[in-house]
């Protein structure tokens, strides 16, 4: 079971890195990071809401206490989705992703304190190696220039990924299913952003391209959001919660990559460093835990 949780939270980063994809297409069109998390939000629940509907609809039954812990869960995603994109915007996609990139060191040592995960001298020189990784990969290490309100709302985005990961691990370990954490998660993050920002804009940003930046939103939603977070929920349940947000560091490796293909930037010997760094330190963290 813990060589497929692997294999799905790696996949969960690998789809979490097409969101610079979707924010460089997106924004020009006038979506803020409030539109896009709405956005997020509102395609994720309404597809795990109809896979419930269908296929079983035990899914929807929860106690007061899970549903306050689903609710913690949606409002973290909302903060992490909303301050990163923001932060993708006000500086750049690769240092956006570093900063947030903060939550494993975060996660790791609220896991050791309050639940019982063990430090290992692997397990926290994996973390570190792909912190440095994650660093060289950005361009942070080489010489880059920040913009002070990006970094503060890019550190925010780090804060709120933690929190992420620390309430999915006790929704799991109350033995919550994983498609009921997805669902309501989805449910509250969409209902604090559409609060939070005004839906009512989205019609005129696809106005005179309302199929492409229709099936552009939809896209997003799945690719970005349906998708990584079922197969991350999934893997937090059989890993630790410090591992797990350790292991979604590929995406700072695949935002790069995506970047380099897509919007043809180009990469130093430091990115190549940090690109080669990130995958070798998820091998001994894999190793670590086996």
């Amino acid at each position: 079971m813990k060589k497929k949780a692997f294999i799905y939270i790696i996949l969960a980063g690998l789809l979490w890195g097409t969101s610079v994809i979707f924010v460089n297409i997106l924004a020009p069109f006038g979506f803020s990071s409030l539109h896009m998390t709405f956005v997020r939000a509102l395609v994720s629940f309404v597809c795990f809401f109809l896979y419930a509907l269908i296929r079983d609809k035990s899914i929807f039954k929860v106690t007061f206490k899970e549903f306050i812990i689903n609710a913690a869960i949606g409002i973290s995603f909302f903060g992490t989705a909303t301050c990163y994109y923001f932060a993708m915007q006000e500086t750049s996609p690769s240092t956006a992703v570093v900063l947030m990139y903060l939550a494993p060191v975060i996660v790791l040592i609220y896991s050791v304190m309050f639940l019982g995960e063990k430090l290992t001298f692997l397990k926290g020189a994996s973390v570190f190696a792909m912190l440095l990784g994650c660093s060289l990969v950005s361009g942070i290490i080489g010489g880059l220039s920040f913009s002070p309100l990006g970094l503060v709302i890019g550190f925010l985005s780090g804060l709120s990924y933690a929190l992420y990961n620390i309430f999915t691990k006790i929704g799991t370990k109350n033995m919550i299913n994983p498609t009921t954490i997805t669902l309501y998660c989805f449910g509250a993050a969409m209902v604090v952003s559409f609060f939070s920002c005004n839906p009512a804009q989205i019609p005129v940003f696809m106005e005179g391209n309302v199929l492409k930046t229709l099936m552009l939103l939809i896209m997003m939603g799945i690719c970005t959001c349906v998708l990584p977070y079922f197969f991350y929920t999934i893997g937090m349940k059989d890993l630790p919660a410090g591992t797990a947000s350790a292991l979604g560091i590929v995406e700072p490796m695949a935002a790069t990559v995506f970047s380099v293909v897509f919007f043809s930037e180009r990469l130093g010997i430091y990115q190549l460093v940090g690109i080669v760094l990130i995958p070798v330190a998820i091998f001994v963290l894999s190793k670590n835990n086996n």
